[in-house]
């Protein structure tokens, strides 16, 4: 089980705190985002929220101050004297905005890959439909395993990230059926990344399997369990950790830690910027 070391929930009317709900299986939607550095740092902070954003739209959940709001509950739960590496887990429904934190975990080189014959519930959205994925992850150590999700055969994503696959020096990613997750966006825009069925039989042919995510950062899969297939090399894992790497130490802190609550309020109200994009 994941030990929290935070955990709040709060009103959408009035950002009041509530008893806490993590609310999985509710109507709604949610992201996880990375925290790094001291003062804390959130890498693709706005391409979180964006994604976020759109998948409330998507579920009619209607929230116009949802960023400015989400701004405000890490002033008031982060320590800026603190030095993160952890990931911050937002979740909402129509009531409520949810908030936990905990420690983010490095994988093991020895990464275990699963199959699961299983497609999520609408696929493409971060929504909270999951209650088969954590039942199996919960029996996982998750430094070292994760499962592979399929359909009919086709490779879609992991429980918790996306999966790449290297094959002669060219880099391939599921169609369709899975979310695009936001490390994901953004190796989409720095590398050719072609996208093909990847299918359960066409393992053998590729050298490398990488899960990408915010948890699981940039990760190289060992072995996929009850197939034949173990890697051949960490090329791609090395481009793409130094990559990854690059984009971590740039990112800019957030400008809002020296900034007083009710004025952090006033300044996302009139649109000004407290926290960069990175």
């Amino acid at each position: 089980m994941v030990k929290l070391l935070l955990k709040k929930s709060y009103l959408h009317k009035n950002l009041k705190e509530t008893t806490f709900r993590d609310l999985w299986n509710a109507h709604g939607v949610f992201t996880t985002m990375r925290v790094v550095g001291k003062p804390g740092k959130i890498l693709f902070f706005n391409e979180h929220i964006k994604n976020l954003i759109n998948s409330l739209k998507v579920y009619k959940i209607k929230k116009k101050n949802i960023k400015k709001n989400i701004l405000y509950l890490i002033k008031l739960n982060f320590d800026k004297k603190k030095k993160y590496d952890h990931l911050l887990r937002v979740a909402s429904n129509k009531k409520m905005i949810s908030i936990s934190l905990r420690k983010r975990l490095k994988t093991n080189k020895n990464f275990i890959l699963h199959l699961v014959n299983y497609q999520r519930i609408e696929p493409k959205y971060k929504n909270l439909k999951y209650k088969k994925i954590l039942k199996i992850l919960n029996k996982m150590d998750t430094t070292r395993n994760d499962i592979a999700l399929y359909k009919n055969k086709k490779i879609l994503e992991t429980g918790t990230s996306n999966l790449l696959f290297v094959k002669k020096n060219k880099i391939y990613s599921p169609i369709t059926d899975f979310y695009t997750g936001t490390t994901l966006k953004f190796f989409l825009k720095k590398i050719k990344i072609i996208k093909s069925n990847i299918t359960i039989d066409s393992l053998n042919n590729y050298d490398e399997i990488l899960v990408i995510g915010s948890g699981k950062g940039i990760t190289s899969v060992n072995v996929v369990k009850n197939t034949k297939w173990q890697r051949k090399s960490f090329k791609y894992y090395r481009i793409l950790s130094k990559i990854y790497k690059t984009a971590v130490m740039k990112c800019p802190r957030y400008n809002g830690w020296s900034i007083n609550l009710s004025i952090l309020k006033i300044l996302t109200i009139k649109g000004k910027k407290p926290y960069d994009n990175c």
